[in-house]
């Protein structure tokens, strides 16, 4: 008996391959959490974030936010503190 081939759609707008279908191959756990795996359409062996896909559960924050927010506070906190810290190494190097 054969099974069908899984199939998911990659929604990360700004991924290359942005709307485009695949073929399921696999899943990859890391550290970083869960990634799927692919062929790209050029053959190679690809894995991305599951969230960049349809096969993981909707954001919530992105659900609510309905295209009115595009960042959440916990990233552009992150973000001033990225900025900090380069901030701060540049003019220790000065």
């Amino acid at each position: 008996m054969a099974t069908e081939a899984q199939r998911f759609r990659i929604t990360h707008p700004f991924h290359p391959f942005f709307g485009q279908s695949f073929e399921l191959k696999g899943y990859l756990r890391t550290p970083y959490g869960q990634r799927i795996c692919f062929d790209d359409p050029r053959g190679r062996f690809v894995c991305i974030p599951e969230t960049f896909t349809d096969l993981a559960a909707p954001d919530p924050f992105v659900t609510v936010a309905a295209g009115r927010c595009y960042f959440r506070v916990q990233d552009l906190l992150e973000l001033v503190r990225l900025l900090k810290d380069l901030t701060e190494r540049r003019q220790a190097h000065v």
